[in-house]
């Protein structure tokens, strides 16, 4: 009677050790699929106009590489880091250089740049005057409340003669602070998300509204036509792909950056916002 229950529970247990084994098996392959899967799929976030456009264009060159591109979109310029510090995207597709820097200063991101697309120029936009010269003296000027534009803004404003900033400094990293001469007294708003200044313009808030172009394209405004003023086409605040460090080298990364550089869609940029966009293949 013992030999024969402890043949049992042998029985019983080598059983056991193989269902388990044919499980672990299992799970070995689904992963080994899933992760031949995930290697030919590339999910990128992306700011509506013109990021996503220019990927939904960019998506057959890549799908005759073997690369399946998903697209996400983001209105903010905080959500599209976070989803791709969590694992949440393969890369991101919304962000200047400057900005990028600033985000990896601020929240200890690891990530690198993989490679510019465009510029996209910030303009001044006003609905009550055709030019800076008309600007009067205490005009009110709306602005984005992104620190990481401010150095920018005023950059261009310094070119165009109406403010002029101290010596010696960092022209990319000033703030209001660092301005030396106002010589019409502006008075600057700047608690605007991004994403409102469009609205604020159409509403007639301000003297002047100064709007990045993806903001302004999305909103029906083209910022060669609409602008009373329109920022240098060499600015330094090229739109990159931002991916992980670890994720720098790898080959649907190599491939996503080689298309965007392609004549095919670099080309398409320029055809579709005529001139209002920049592209970049660096």
């Amino acid at each position: 009677m013992k030999k024969w229950l402890l043949a049992l529970l042998t029985a019983l247990a080598v059983f056991a050790l193989a269902a388990c084994g044919g499980s672990d098996d299992k799970k070995d392959e689904k992963a080994g699929k899933d992760g031949g899967k995930d290697d030919k799929e590339i999910v990128i976030g992306a700011s509506n106009v013109p990021h996503a456009v220019i990927l939904e264009e960019a998506k057959p060159l890549l799908e005759k590489k073997g690369y399946d591109l998903k697209i996400e979109t983001f209105q903010d310029y905080v959500l599209p880091n976070k989803s791709l510090e969590e694992g949440d995207l393969d890369a991101n597709y919304f962000q200047h250089i400057p900005y990028l820097e600033g985000q990896k200063k601020e929240n200890g991101y690891d990530f690198v740049n993989a490679g510019g697309v465009h510029i996209e120029p910030i303009g001044v936009y006003s609905k009550k005057y055709k030019s800076l010269n008309d600007l009067p003296k205490g005009a009110k000027i709306l602005m984005s409340s992104s620190v990481a534009d401010h150095g920018r803004i005023l950059t261009m404003l310094e070119k165009e003669g109406l403010i002029k900033l101290k010596e010696g400094v960092k022209k990319e990293e000033s703030t209001l602070d660092d301005i030396e001469e106002n010589k019409k007294d502006l008075k600057f708003e700047y608690n605007y998300e991004p994403a409102l200044l469009p609205q604020a313009y159409n509403n007639g808030e301000g003297d002047a509204v100064l709007i990045n172009s993806n903001y302004a394209i999305d909103n029906g405004l083209n910022p060669l036509k609409d602008s009373i003023a329109i920022e240098d086409k060499e600015s330094p605040y090229v739109n990159v792909v931002a991916v992980r460090k670890e994720d720098e080298n790898s080959e649907k990364i190599k491939a996503l950056i080689e298309v965007l550089h392609s004549k095919e869609i670099q080309d398409f940029i320029l055809k579709e916002w005529n001139g209002a966009i920049v592209p970049v293949n660096k």
